[in-house]
């Protein structure tokens, strides 16, 4: 464990770890491959002066690799063994894509997706290299410390990308992505202070000599009678953590950075770069919640804010307190982490443990309960999401979208406002995905990510993901993912919507291609 004072910028060096291939001995002519041009495979390489992608079959690719270097496996390079498909988990530009021979075929008429195979995670199992995770904390403010994990600091100079996590959860919940994209970039993830283990140290509040200390309350920090002057105006709000943000970005890591948020994170990831463009390179949304806060913000609505008499400060007044333990008592009930969990993550054969163990473990600290009425008391934001988009737009702060198509709370139809206001953005849609797909498909979304950071680093010279051979796609495409999990294969459709997407052509296309299949099933004898 590693503590930061405020004043402490930057990222200590961990341990750098060098990753090697381990070159297989097998000959290629082993390689057993699928003959029908119904399964034919061809292997891209990535051009590594203009990133544009190079497509040639497996057999010439194999004859080109053995020529003049002895003879080795596929295997060796990431590519396919024993006949079936395995998937390359380093730090490698290249991929495998199955499909009919026009690679670049467009399914808006109905027909299947393209494969496209892509990197799994590393698999240490296997001897291959997992970016190493340090836990830390950061001294904020005054029993306040921020917690959080990094990875990758020895990669000194690849781009900053900085997690922020949705509510209830925290910077545990990005692990998949920084032990993978942490063999690349600069990753970190924090827990937003209220939340995850950035909770305070201390009870912000006391309880008076013949108050409810005699009851047992004072196990339960927050619910006392007087307020401790450390925690004089704290509330678990917006503007707190897009505050938090900002000093974490200027005092940690000391540049401008790539910031992905998932659900409530997604939302302070917008307001914070709408507040402060010069400290972001761009955004990436993960099932953003459009709206957070039920009062009204004080600055923006001074007038219709002095109605509540309360917004999530400390201490809790007394009628709140009944009300918070009665539904605090039912939502940190193991049960209920369960069923949410189970509502939030599409593909139930996913393994949540370490989650469902974490959250469990967050309830059982004795500010949580206070913590959490705070949040939900505390007031809006100044800026709604629809303005902090706005905000981003004006500024030209590159925008990604991603969100999972089964999501109950955040449905596909958030995602597609947002793109309709920010039609430049490219946006994935990926499915069977719910959520949070950073944890449900982490292969996907680190796939994504890696490719959408590379496009902007490069200043577009490399495409961005699912653009074959630089291939401009104004309306929508979808592609078939797969990939390489603890043995077995799995796979997501990914749909990736164009500049010139609309609802409404997405819809006309529909309805042709139910035309055309309804048309041909009657004109066939």
């Amino acid at each position: 464990m590693e503590i930061l004072t405020s004043s402490t910028a930057s990222c200590c060096l961990v341990v750098n770890l060098r990753w090697k291939l381990a070159e297989s001995g097998s000959n290629s002519s082993q390689l057993k491959l699928p003959t029908s041009r119904e399964r034919k495979i061809l292997f891209a390489r990535t051009n590594q002066r203009n990133g544009s992608l190079r497509f040639s079959s497996v057999d010439k690719f194999l004859k080109k690799l053995n020529h003049g270097k002895g003879s080795r496996s596929l295997d060796s390079f990431g590519g396919l063994k024993n006949g079936n498909s395995k998937v390359f988990s380093g730090n490698s530009s290249s991929y495998v894509v199955g499909g009919e021979d026009d690679v670049g075929s467009i399914t808006e008429n109905g027909e299947s997706p393209t494969k496209v195979l892509i990197p799994g995670l590393p698999d240490e199992s296997n001897g291959e290299y997992s970016a190493p995770i340090s836990s830390c904390f950061w001294k904020w403010k005054p029993k306040l410390n921020v917690h959080y994990e990094k990875a990758g600091c020895e990669n000194v100079n690849s781009p900053p990308v900085l997690f922020l996590p949705g509510f209830g959860v925290g910077s545990f919940h990005y692990e998949k992505q920084l032990k993978d994209l942490g063999r690349d970039y600069r990753v970190w993830a924090i827990d937003f202070l209220g939340q995850g283990m950035s909770l305070p140290v201390e009870n912000p509040t006391l309880f008076s000599k013949d108050g409810a200390a005699s009851e047992g309350k004072d196990s339960i920090w927050g619910f006392g009678d007087e307020i401790e002057p450390w925690a004089n105006e704290l509330v678990f709000s917006m503007d707190l953590w897009q505050d938090q943000v900002r000093k974490f970005i200027e005092e940690v890591i000391g540049e401008p950075v790539y910031i992905v948020g998932n659900s409530l994170g997604g939302f302070v990831a917008l307001y914070f770069a709408a507040r402060y463009p010069h400290l972001v390179k761009g955004v990436t949304l993960l099932n953003a919640t459009p709206f957070w806060g039920f009062l009204p913000n004080p600055i923006r609505s001074p007038r219709l804010a002095r109605i509540f008499p309360w917004s999530g400060t400390f201490p809790l007044p007394a009628n709140v307190r009944k009300l918070i333990e009665f539904f605090w008592q039912k939502i940190s009930d193991p049960k209920s982490i369960a069923e949410i969990l189970k509502q939030v993550y599409a593909d139930h054969s996913t393994n949540i443990d370490n989650v469902f163990s974490r959250i469990l473990e967050i309830t059982q600290h004795p500010a949580a309960a206070a913590s959490f009425a705070s949040i939900m008391f505390a007031p809006q934001g100044q800026l709604s999401f629809r303005e902090t988009l706005a905000s981003c737009k004006m500024s030209d702060i590159p925008i990604c979208l991603m969100y999972g198509k089964e999501d109950p709370w955040v449905k596909p139809v958030w995602g597609l406002q947002v793109k309709q206001q920010v039609p430049e953005a490219p946006y994935y849609e990926i499915s069977p995905a719910g959520h949070c797909p950073h944890d449900e498909v982490p292969e996907a979304v680190n796939y994504l990510l890696r490719g959408w950071i590379k496009n902007l680093e490069s200043h577009g010279s490399v495409a961005l993901p699912l653009h074959e051979d630089a291939e401009v796609v104004e309306n929508s495409i979808a592609r078939d993912l797969e990939f390489v999990r603890e043995g077995s294969r799995k796979s997501v459709i990914v749909r990736f919507f164009g500049s010139r997407f609309s609802i409404w052509n997405s819809f006309s296309s529909y309805i042709k291609s139910q035309f055309k299949e309804t048309t041909s099933r009657i004109l066939t004898p």
